[in-house]
């Protein structure tokens, strides 16, 4: 168990007034910091982040402003944890399989991933959401990175060693589908979600085909798909 900050010896020992918080539970360093990032996550992923104060997540967390300043300089040092915690979660869920042909790997894959968002669903939202102003930065390259890793992983699922311009752009629009799908399956519910994992699994046969028609070095690939998804 960690020691016990000054911070938090200060918010433990505060007199109980009338209307006073009550006395936080004492936590070690790294547990507090978690809770904190897990208050903000829920906050990032129902809000935009320019709406979202410090306080707003201190009111969440049932501590104080301080406090939290005391574990993060300011907002944008608790976003940037909050997202990086929530890319590690995501990313540690999808260690790909290495059983089955490429639609059975994709399709555990994309499972694994909406167990992710159904989980986290705020940790998801806060990923994945969000205007151009949180696309800079360092939120920027996290965001980028779980895209660029999910590339990575999809090829891997596929065998693909190393994808043309044409497979390349095939592969990163289909991931920005799945983005979008699983956002809206979020929002909505009214699809079954093993439905919607299907689509995507569907998707992807119809777009390799589309690209297909302008790279023929996607037709193998293709054809190797399309002999397993056969009914």
């Amino acid at each position: 168990m960690g020691s016990i900050s000054g911070a938090e010896e200060r918010e433990r020992d505060r007199p109980a007034g009338r209307g006073a918080r009550p006395a936080r539970r004492r936590l070690s360093v790294d547990r507090r910091r978690e809770e904190l990032v897990a208050a903000a996550l829920e906050l990032f992923g129902a809000r935009d982040a320019e709406d979202v104060s410090i306080d707003d997540v201190a009111a969440a967390a049932g501590t104080s402003r301080a406090l939290v300043y005391h574990y993060f300089g300011g907002k944008q040092e608790l976003y940037v944890a909050a997202l990086r915690s929530a890319a590690d979660q995501l990313e540690a869920r999808l260690q790909p399989s290495e059983n089955g042909g490429p639609v059975e790997r994709l399709a555990v894959g994309l499972e694994r991933y909406f167990d992710f968002v159904e989980e986290r669903a705020a940790g998801f939202a806060a990923l994945v959401r969000g205007g151009p102003a949180n696309r800079s930065g360092e939120v920027g390259e996290i965001v980028d990175g779980v895209r660029h890793r999910l590339l990575g992983l999809v090829m891997r699922l596929l065998r693909v060693e190393e994808p043309g311009p044409v497979l390349r752009v095939t592969l990163r629009s289909w991931i920005a589908s799945v983005e979008t799908a699983a956002l809206d399956w979020l929002e909505y519910r009214d699809v079954d979600r093993r439905v919607v994992e299907r689509i995507l699994v569907d998707h992807m046969v119809a777009t390799l085909g589309v690209a297909a028609g302008h790279d023929p070095r996607v037709v193998p690939l293709l054809e190797n798909l399309v002999s397993e998804h056969a009914p």
